[in-house]
């Protein structure tokens, strides 16, 4: 069970506060996609703000569904009183106690997928992941993922940086394509993962977006966190709105009429960064079914036409410089090559 704290406090300017306070270390079994809760004081108005609304703000990464559940459960407490009205007001002073049951394992099993495979030794694997494939296992997808594809292919994997998702080190959107590193040793992944916090790996991307940007080249410095009403989307927030610090380089490789083709390279790894940002500077990414328009451009489209090309990473072991480039798939090709016809004619 993962318990947190809140108080509503009250600050030298009058002005409503919560102060929360991670009581627990098995955050990341609970709910892996939650991260961390900091202990800091937010500058809010609690002023009506009834109980699931308060808690969405203070944290961020919990759907405001979920919120509403484990209060109805009765997994939160007001006052050290259990409460299980959701509607009810919070207000200066109030005391709020949140427990997170334990998640149960998904049990996961191994399924021969195929898989494109464009690196491989015995610490990691990188592959070329098609558009359709989820990573992992979780509601709503309970198999027929990545993670299952790779359990069939190294039957060594489970436990390997953690259960749900053994291998695991970095995740691509579901009908984002592209190259995607799979550590197979508990050395590896620990490896790359610091490669990615000290942002010494390098992740490039192809994307094709609507419009022409006026510059040629930039980088779009704008901190990243949950949609405050639609708890599927990710949007540009401040930090002290519980956004994360985001940061994505673009060069403009071709324009091709209203169209462009961009390359990315990103130096955060924030969920739908590069989707959100260029979405942000007024060109988002085409067939992108959440962050644009959705208009047709004549090419069937599985998804946003975005596409890890490249990514360059140091060996666990050997230390040595890898370079993969993954082939864009035949619906980003064949989007590409349509749009030069147009610009041609």
């Amino acid at each position: 069970m993962t318990e947190f704290n809140l108080q509503i406090q009250e600050n030298s300017d009058g002005c409503a506060n919560a102060k929360g306070e991670r009581l627990s270390s098995h955050l990341e079994d609970a709910a892996p996609s939650l991260l961390p809760l900091k202990s800091a004081i937010h500058c809010i108005n609690t002023k009506g703000d009834r109980l699931d609304r308060y808690l969405s703000q203070e944290l961020p990464d919990l759907s405001r569904s979920r919120i509403q559940q484990l209060i109805e459960q009765g997994n939160v407490q007001l006052n050290d009183q259990v409460c299980t009205s959701k509607k009810i007001n919070v207000k200066i002073g109030d005391r709020i106690t949140l427990d997170i049951p334990e998640v149960q394992p998904l049990e996961l099993l191994a399924e021969d997928i195929p898989l494109d495979i464009l690196y491989e030794d015995d610490q990691l694997l990188i592959l070329n992941k098609p558009a359709g494939l989820v990573v992992h296992p979780a509601p709503g997808h309970p198999d027929g993922t990545l993670v299952n594809a790779l359990l069939a292919h190294c039957p060594n994997l489970p436990g390997i940086g953690g259960v749900q998702r053994p291998g695991i080190v970095h995740r691509l959107d579901k009908d984002t394509t592209g190259a995607i590193a799979i550590a197979k040793t508990d050395i590896a992944h620990r490896h790359l993962q610091a490669q990615l916090k000290a942002k010494t790996a390098r992740r490039e991307y192809l994307g094709i977006v609507y419009g022409a940007p006026k510059t040629e080249s930039g980088t779009i410095d704008l901190p990243i966190g949950r949609h405050p009403q639609d708890r599927k989307k990710m949007a540009v927030m401040t930090v002290e709105q519980g956004a994360r610090l985001a940061v994505t380089h673009w060069q403009v490789l071709e324009r091709l009429g209203n169209f462009t083709l961009i390359h990315f390279q990103l130096e955060t790894g924030r969920t739908h960064q590069i989707r959100v940002h260029s979405a942000k500077m007024g060109h988002p990414i085409v067939g992108d079914p959440v962050y644009s328009s959705g208009h047709s451009v004549g090419v069937n489209l599985p998804g946003q036409a975005l596409h890890a090309w490249r990514l360059k990473l140091q060996h666990p072991i050997s230390e040595e410089l890898i370079e993969v480039t993954a082939t864009p798939p035949a619906h980003f090709t064949k989007l590409l090559e349509m749009l030069k016809r147009r610009t041609t004619l």
